[in-house]
């Protein structure tokens, strides 16, 4: 089905693993396409409840492949037409996704993990705002999730810079979750994906949406939005699974339905 990516589920989780290692899991312009359908067969998949993404080998993405770059190239034109559409169905997933860095995360690989709900990053890897040393600025969504993790003076810092940021200076500045040793890593990536795969899915899809809907909205028009919102919560599955499992004292067995 894909050729730069892998994709296979496994417990309710979406593994989505970047697979072009030779090339430090470049993005060409078909791993755009591949990643952009496979978010959407996940967001459309019942059974799948959480979504990982991360890289084969030792890097997560290195970014654009820089081979395929030439003179005529419309750089514009090519977020417009491959790296935006990726970014966006990522956004518009309204199912939790995980960012599992592996391995180095830089340019438009920072962009991909940035657009993620979480990141969990390997204590080897590392993060990098590139573009500045190709001349360019920082795309694919950067600086709006980047702004908003670690304020404008932080993202400003980050992007001009253009320093490597570690695992654990990543997790200090809120751009990560949290830092995982590498012999831990693969267990705890699974535990975390784990967790939130038996989470309510719904509700979470309506947290994400709420918290779109908190920095595009008046505080009037987002507290109908939050109505809306609670309404279409209360009339879940999972919701009747979380008041019954209280009411019982027993844990509650989600559905995500």
């Amino acid at each position: 089905m894909f050729e730069t990516i892998t994709y296979d589920i496994k417990d309710g989780v979406a593994w989505l693993t970047l697979n072009r290692p030779d090339k430090l899991n470049a993005f060409i312009a078909q791993m755009n396409r591949e990643i952009k359908d496979a978010i959407r067969s996940a967001a459309q998949d019942d059974d799948v409840r959480c979504v990982v993404i991360t890289g084969e080998g030792r890097a997560f993405c290195s970014g654009q492949d820089l081979s395929e770059v030439t003179e005529e190239m419309d750089h514009g034109q090519v977020l417009r037409d491959h790296y935006g559409p990726m970014i966006m169905q990522i956004r518009q997933c309204e199912k939790p996704i995980i960012a599992a860095i592996n391995g180095v995360a830089a340019g438009a690989g920072f962009s991909l993990a940035l657009a993620c709900d979480f990141r969990l990053i390997s204590e080897r890897a590392s993060l990098m705002n590139a573009f500045i040393h190709v001349g360019l600025i920082p795309d694919s969504g950067n600086l709006y999730y980047l702004s908003k993790l670690v304020g404008l003076a932080k993202a400003a810092e980050l992007a001009i810079l253009g320093e490597k940021v570690t695992a654990e200076q990543a997790v200090e500045l809120g751009l990560a979750l949290r830092a995982i040793e590498e012999d831990n890593w693969t267990k705890e990536v699974t535990a975390f994906s784990a967790r939130l795969a038996s989470m309510p899915t719904k509700a979470i899809g309506l947290i994400k949406r709420s918290l779109k809907d908190a920095t595009n909205l008046s505080f009037e028009d987002y507290l109908e939005k939050e109505a809306q919102g609670q309404r279409i919560a209360g009339l879940t599955e999972d919701h009747r699974e979380g008041v019954n499992a209280f009411m019982q004292k027993r844990k509650s067995e989600f559905r995500g339905r």
